[in-house]
């Protein structure tokens, strides 16, 4: 391929506008028919856990007040609870109480935690087809850790709901803007490369320019191209009919 300059270039791309217009219309119509006819919706609820209070008083019950060596013990056991969340005791027991039919291998697939840098939060996060299986899941999976750790795993109660699930009617998979955008991009490189790729192959010459420049002579004459009107038909000249 020939180096081309920008104008050259620009007139490439102009005249073939309408094969560029009609490629990225295309991709955006299979971005809007894959988003809405091949997409499953999941929807995400959240909640949120902090650990707060170590101190124990006699009962068994946070004291009231924080120490330092509570915000330590609290800080280092962020991660550890982040991966005790999605241990299977804690799975089993919400398959169990939310009586639902799923594996624990297909719950735990559903659950994210993350824990928040930098604090002592960890949020639990449920995706589902279902919206209000993945707030219900969330918020008694808060619940079961909840217990596990003050009951069974640690004996301190430091763990407490700030923010609990919230069924969500919005798709968090689905977003039409940015499937549209995507798309209509996937199809302009496609546009672009059609257009080299078809000028690259083309080795027509179309003016009296390509040919000066491609074999450094000067066009001496040119014959013109007559279009002949196909509806004019022979006329007889004298004679009679």
């Amino acid at each position: 391929m020939e180096e081309l300059d920008l104008k050259e270039l620009f007139e490439i791309f102009w005249n073939k506008k309408a094969q560029i217009i009609l490629i990225i219309l295309i991709f955006i119509v299979l971005g809007i028919i894959y988003t809405m006819g091949f997409t499953t919706p999941m929807y995400t609820s959240s909640t949120t856990l902090v650990l707060a209070g170590t101190s124990n008083g006699e009962q068994g019950e946070a004291s009231g007040t924080i120490t330092a060596t509570d915000l330590t013990l609290n800080s280092k056991l962020v991660s550890t609870y982040s991966e005790l969340v999605k241990r299977n005791k804690v799975i089993r027991q919400v398959i169990s109480n939310l009586g639902i039919n799923v594996s624990e291998e297909s719950l735990k697939n559903n659950i994210s935690v993350t824990s928040v840098k930098n604090t002592e939060l960890i949020e639990i996060t449920v995706t589902t087809e279902n919206p209000k299986y993945a707030a219900d899941i969330a918020n008694e999976t808060a619940k079961v850790f909840t217990q596990e750790i003050a009951e069974k795993i640690y004996n301190i109660n430091n763990v407490h709901v700030i923010d609990e699930a919230e069924e969500s009617n919005v798709p968090s998979n689905i977003n039409h803007q940015k499937d549209v955008v995507i798309f209509a991009f996937i199809g302009v490189v496609v546009a672009i490369i059609y257009v080299l790729i078809g000028n690259m192959l083309d080795t027509t010459v179309k003016t009296a320019e390509e040919i000066e420049k491609h074999f450094k002579v000067p066009v001496l004459a040119s014959v013109p191209i007559w279009e002949i009107e196909p509806n004019v038909k022979n006329k007889r000249k004298g004679g009679r009919r």
